[in-house]
């Protein structure tokens, strides 16, 4: 018997399991960059962060009951070498003055794997017609771009600064 034909419903699903799983790491490692990081602009950053990632990951278990299927994650390996990359550079550069930038650095990939997932994700949602979805994603893509843009300020107005 042939193997069922994948469709796009089928890579949304998955790309959804890997942003939700993915979104769960990023949970558990915010504590840990926030009490790494020195400038206290940078730990409220990433305190306020951790706050929109709980909302973030609420949204996909919205998304995961309008599919009537079960919020489940996949290993997404790129987000643990991101992860792992961040927790590479707070172990080298401790006590630097580089240790806020190189964390910051750390972040801002982590937040640019998410806006790639979300925009995807977004225009996926609807080319299948999944209104709601796509809302809800849209919601979470703007607040990526925005934490982005903030970390972006940070780096520029006083952590790469403090680097040099």
């Amino acid at each position: 018997m042939a193997a069922k034909q994948k469709t796009l419903d089928d890579l949304f699903l998955h790309t959804l399991k890997d942003i939700y799983y993915a979104e769960k790491q990023i949970l558990k490692a915010l504590p840990k960059m926030a009490k790494g990081a020195e400038s206290d602009e940078l730990k409220a950053a990433f305190q306020t962060h951790r706050e929109q990632t709980q909302g973030q990951i609420e949204r996909l278990e919205q998304i995961f009951e309008l599919l009537g299927k079960p919020a489940r994650g996949v290993p997404c390996e790129a987000i643990k070498g991101i992860i792992d990359e961040g927790t590479e550079i707070m172990e080298d550069f401790a006590d630097s003055p580089a240790l806020d930038a190189g964390i910051l650095s750390a972040a801002q990939a982590v937040e640019h794997y998410e806006i790639t997932r979300y925009g995807t994700l977004k225009t996926w949602a609807q080319e299948l017609g999944l209104t709601e979805a796509a809302t809800l994603l849209d919601q979470t893509l703007k607040e990526e771009k925005e934490t982005d843009a903030l970390l972006t300020r940070l780096a520029e107005a006083r952590v790469n600064v403090k680097a040099a």
